[in-house]
């Protein structure tokens, strides 16, 4: 049996590592085991996780590219690790039917250093025109930049939501809950997180419940009381500022998002509640601003980058003993590929070989100068972080030894079946 090529490492596998050889053909994994034969053999150092999926990203490409484009949000996306994103609606011109979506697709496609899919946002009245290659829908219960909120669910709309049979996906902040807390001038993280208080989560939490929407997920999830209320029944997303950061950080502007951080108290609950597994998913809500975007509190738009620094965060965690494995891998890595419906995230015959390798104990300090998204200013700076050391995509190398080897080899995620 021919390859095209054999990976030989420790790769991460059912649950542990382990010294496998692996054979891809076709940018697929074809076997696994040792002492394989017939193809080119490539040794990676350290330890090796399929790559990861993150389904919450806003690269603001097309409409906005001053903050970011496909380049560099996918370019990004490689350094830190994961090689599928899933990019939101809520550009500038949103994308609310078949004609935004097949605009958006042209002009993204040829960008794309690693796969991709599109999210269509459902505005209430729209589900009969989204486009049916849309990989996942957004719903805004409450409003945030470029958003369309959702108050009304007709039942002719519902069912055509689940006619459509994809992933939904909701911001979960209550509109009218948002409205009665509403302060013009905030001028603290302390101060925006009173203006959009825990109770318009949880209130947003309990609608989503109660509408009873097939394969739908919270998203961005900032305190444990919404997991309560969802019940399990719901799937739960958590952001790495929401784990990590809260009111007392000093990021100023750059910290200011939607929804808020939180006290330290709500945010030490939450980590613990993700560190405990009862999250399904991580995501980054990469969401770029550009200086200009950030300079006064008051008006300063709302987002944090992340998509380059979510998995290297949590893997200094996990080297440092606080997170295990297993729940990094499966909210990382193996629920948002499943939830997506994508042959990715596992060490498995016929699925993708995407992969990642690291050194355990190559943690550092994070330096945001050298991040690739266009206003490369985190919240996380000087966070202890390890970063991929090699990134493969369908078996390509798409980083190796921390360098970018490859063009725009990225691809739609309708094209990889």
């Amino acid at each position: 049996m021919a390859f095209d090529t054999i990976l030989v490492g420790k790769f991460y596998f059912q649950g542990q590592f382990r010294e496998l050889e692996v054979g891809i053909r076709n940018g697929r994994i074809e076997k696994i085991g040792k002492d394989l034969k017939g193809g080119i053999r490539k040794e990676l150092e350290g330890a090796i996780f399929p790559a990861g999926t993150d389904t919450h990203v806003h690269f603001r490409d097309p409409g906005e590219t001053q903050k970011e484009d496909f380049s560099t949000g996918t370019i990004s996306a490689a350094f830190g690790g994961t090689t599928t994103i899933f990019d939101m609606p809520n550009n500038k011109t949103p994308v609310l039917d078949y004609v935004a979506f097949d605009n958006k697709l042209h002009a993204v496609q040829s960008k794309a250093y690693v796969d991709f899919g599109l999210y269509s946002m459902f505005t209430g009245k729209n589900s009969q025109i989204i486009d049916k290659r849309s990989s996942s829908i957004k719903i805004f219960l409450g409003g945030s930049t470029n958003s369309l909120p959702v108050d009304d669910f007709p039942d002719k709309e519902l069912k055509g939501l689940r006619e459509l049979d994809k992933p939904v996906v909701f911001h979960g902040e209550d509109a009218a809950c948002l409205e009665r807390h509403k302060k013009e001038y905030v001028q603290s993280l302390a101060e925006h997180e009173l203006s959009r208080p825990e109770l318009c989560e949880t209130e947003a939490a309990k609608t989503i419940l109660n509408l009873g929407i097939g394969r739908s997920l919270m998203g961005h999830i900032s305190t444990p009381d919404s997991l309560e209320i969802l019940q399990g029944k719901v799937k739960g997303e958590v952001t790495p500022h929401n784990l990590l950061l809260n009111v007392d950080s000093e990021s100023g502007t750059w910290g200011k998002v939607n929804p808020p951080l939180r006290s330290r108290e709500t945010q030490e609950k939450n980590l613990q509640a993700y560190l405990n597994g009862k999250f399904d998913l991580l995501s980054s809500d990469h969401a770029p601003h550009t200086e200009h975007d950030k300079e006064e509190f008051p008006q300063a738009a709302s987002g944090i980058i992340g998509v380059e620094t979510r998995i290297p965060l949590l893997l200094a965690l996990v080297q440092k003993k606080v997170l295990s494995f297993e729940v990094f891998y499966n909210t990382a890595i193996k629920n948002p590929a499943e939830y997506m419906g994508i042959s990715k995230g596992k060490l498995e015959v016929g699925y993708f070989a995407d992969f990642f390798s690291f050194k355990p104990s190559n943690i550092k300090k994070l330096n945001q100068e050298r991040l690739h998204s266009k206003t490369p200013v985190s919240p996380f700076n000087e966070f202890p972080v390890v970063f991929p050391d090699d990134v493969t995509l369908r078996g390509e190398f798409l980083i190796e030894s921390g360098e970018l080897v490859e063009d725009r080899i990225g691809r739609h995620v309708d094209d990889l079946k």
